[in-house]
């Protein structure tokens, strides 16, 4: 068996957004946000998957939608490469799901929660080392919560993960490694086969069970999201090499400052502040004149009548 990855945006559609998806999302989304308990019971997925319609669709288009038995709008989304400003558009996006269901102000007392769930293959949050971050609205100092059950936002870093296949023990672990490794998979494991729902993920995401229309547009998609994450990745390389460049520069030319500064007080002294701050001030090329010419000087006049000429 060969499976496609779920990282994929085309395929993750496929999975967890197609009209036979119910019971896959259903529970996904209990694993992610209420930590294997079976709260959500039913679910309506709003405009699934449909293998015509995603070939000239943006990748925004590829998030899952869909809608609790109890009103609750759940929003899916995955993205493995960074953008600019990610976590403001995931932001937005909760805010306009929660927004969108009124026509007028007068309608918000029908608000219903909005939740977002946003997977990430990459690290967005270095300060800890959970995989699965929730966000609320909540008081600063006293930290109590506001808004709690109208806007939720849940992360899960797939980078994060670490566990191996025998150390699975929770309904979101098996999840995550699915997400994370099925593309690894050349067969069904018997304790992620024990969740049915997943193992059905897997016969969907299984490349025996797609046509070959639909392989070339996971092959092409997949390409051009690595082709997307190779550019980022050189952009912050080359961003890093400017960075230190910038640094060694920036080191020679203090380092260059302080050592004429000093040569100039033995010589002459104590040097006003006004005098230190402009050598300060200078290019390395222009330290590297001052420091041959100062050896002429025969007091501060000279320094400063050298000043005009650079």
């Amino acid at each position: 068996m060969k499976f496609v990855s779920p990282k994929i945006d085309y395929a993750f559609k496929k999975i967890f957004g197609s009209q036979q998806s119910q019971d896959i999302l259903i529970s996904f989304l209990n694993a992610i946000i209420y930590g294997g308990k079976k709260n959500i019971q039913s679910l309506t997925i709003v405009n699934p998957f449909n293998p015509g319609q995603l070939l000239s669709l943006k990748d925004t288009y590829l998030d899952v939608k869909a809608v609790l038995v109890d009103g609750s709008i759940v929003v899916i989304e995955m993205q493995v490469a960074r953008m600019t400003a990610f976590n403001k558009r995931v932001a937005y996006n909760l805010a306009n799901t929660c927004a969108n269901q009124l026509e007028t102000e007068e309608d918000c007392l029908l608000l219903n929660p909005a939740i977002a769930v946003t997977i990430t293959d990459f690290i967005l949050f270095k300060d800890t080392e959970d995989v699965i971050n929730k966000f609320v609205f909540q008081q600063e100092t006293k930290n109590f919560k506001f808004l709690e059950e109208e806007l939720q936002l849940f992360f899960v870093e797939l980078p994060k993960f670490k566990k191996n296949l025998s150390e699975l023990d929770s309904l979101s672990d098996k999840w995550i490694y699915f997400l994370k490794g099925a593309s690894r998979l050349d067969e069904i494991p018997e304790n992620l086969r024990e969740v049915s729902e997943i193992e059905k993920a897997l016969n969907v995401a299984n490349k025996i069970n797609m046509t070959a229309e639909e392989l070339d547009i996971v092959e092409r998609r997949g390409i051009a999201m690595q082709d997307e994450r190779g550019q980022i990745t050189y952009a912050e390389q080359q961003g890093e090499q400017r960075g230190e460049q910038r640094g060694e520069q920036k080191g020679q030319q203090k380092g260059r400052a302080q050592l004429i500064i000093r040569q100039l007080k033995k010589r002459f002294g104590e040097i006003p502040e006004t005098i230190i701050s402009q050598i300060e001030d200078l290019s390395v090329a222009d330290l590297d004149n001052l420091g041959e010419d100062f050896l002429d000087f025969n007091n501060l006049e000279d320094l400063l009548s050298w000043w005009p000429n650079n």
